[in-house]
């Protein structure tokens, strides 16, 4: 079976540079440095048009956890809308309850809303109570694809849950490696879990061409004058090692 690549592209440059370098699908956010966050209308309808590839959005309001208020919930669904509207592919989302669990009825009214776009969970699941209640509701609600590194900072930490979880699903759902993939790690991890599709976002940064004065704009320890890209060579060596075997 055919082994797919998603690359996380945090802007449209960067997903343009994806597309070039062999990426099979874009996973669309902003805000990097919050793990990610809803991209712009403007992003979403550029790289739909720009890109020959899928591009899947992630629906998340803002960074922090994933458990949502009233009114950030009503933000999720205008933006599903949007996304569905501008002909993406599907979109990437998660919602919890305080206590850690899925929250059901809400996930079960966005993926009614997003339908026939993909549905993924994203890593919401990995700060879930417990992986084996949170999958199976994943597996009632009918979400096509999980994100997940296993519950560990990274995938290739969290690589035997995610061993079982695929063997235990046999195909229900697909279970795609996230978090820390690079290619280094990727054919270990392939052939240990047996997965099929693997997410990375190969990042690298750039230096701003601004040479007027340096004045801090966030309010964090990062160089905000540096802009988030992907590494074109590092995707390219993924997709090589996919197809190796």
């Amino acid at each position: 079976m055919a082994k797919l690549l998603e690359i996380a592209c945090y802007n449209i440059d960067s997903a343009i540079k994806a597309a070039k370098a062999g990426a099979n699908r874009i996973e669309l956010c902003e805000n990097h440095f919050e793990g990610g966050t809803t991209p712009s209308y403007g992003t979403i309808v550029s790289a739909v048009e720009t890109l020959n590839i899928p591009v899947n959005v992630i629906i998340r309001p803002r960074g922090g956890d994933f458990v949502y208020s009233g009114s950030e919930f009503d933000v999720m669904k205008k933006d599903i809308k949007t996304v569905k509207q501008a002909g993406a592919n599907g979109i990437v989302t998660g919602i919890l309850n305080e206590n850690g669990t899925v929250d059901f009825e809400r996930m079960k009214e966005i993926i009614e809303l997003a339908r026939p776009m993909e549905i993924t969970f994203h890593r919401a699941f990995d700060v879930s109570r417990n992986p084996w209640e949170s999958l199976e509701v994943l597996l009632k609600l009918g979400v096509d694809r999980l994100l997940t590194s296993g519950m560990k900072p990274s995938a290739a930490a969290g690589t035997d849950l995610i061993a079982e979880m695929i063997n235990k699903t046999n195909g229900k759902i697909i279970i795609m490696p996230g978090g820390g993939i690079r290619p280094d790690n990727l054919k270990k991890l392939a052939l240990k879990t047996g997965a099929t599709e693997f997410h990375s976002s190969a990042i690298s940064f750039i230096k701003g061409k601004n040479t007027g004065k340096k004045v801090k704009m966030g309010d964090n320890d990062n160089d905000d004058s540096k802009i988030v890209t992907v590494d074109e060579e590092v995707i390219r060596e993924m997709i090589k090692i996919l197809k190796s075997f």
